[in-house]
């Protein structure tokens, strides 16, 4: 069962900015919408046990072979850009996966101390 908990979850989707009715903006705010609701939703899922947060493998481009590597904070900013350029698809992919922090080495506590090692 454990597994199953710690598997990727994931969207991959081409998105489409062409309808007869629905105007383009409208179309590139739905996919804002529709990825940031997606984030929101794989956020609110339970961690499996031994994880403190989920994290995000995350690919944008116009085709799914010309997809890069990106931060999941980077999205807006990309289908800005793809709005910009008046692409007529693109392609997203989300994958949610478990993750735990690292404690950064010489971490600092208030008051210019050394934390201590725990």
């Amino acid at each position: 069962m454990i597994e199953s908990l710690c598997q990727a979850r994931e969207m991959k989707k081409t998105f489409e900015l062409i309808h007869p009715k629905i105007k383009y903006p409208r179309l590139v705010e739905a996919v804002r919408r529709d990825v940031k609701k997606y984030v929101k939703r794989e956020c609110r899922k339970t961690l499996p046990e031994g994880f403190d947060f989920w994290a995000f493998d995350c690919k944008f481009g116009p085709t799914e072979a010309d997809a890069k590597v990106i931060h999941v904070a980077e999205f807006s900013q990309y289908i800005t850009t793809a709005e910009k350029e008046e692409l007529t698809s693109f392609y997203i992919e989300i994958l949610a996966k478990p993750a735990k922090r690292q404690k950064k080495q010489g971490a600092v506590a208030k008051g210019g101390q050394a934390m201590p090692e725990a």
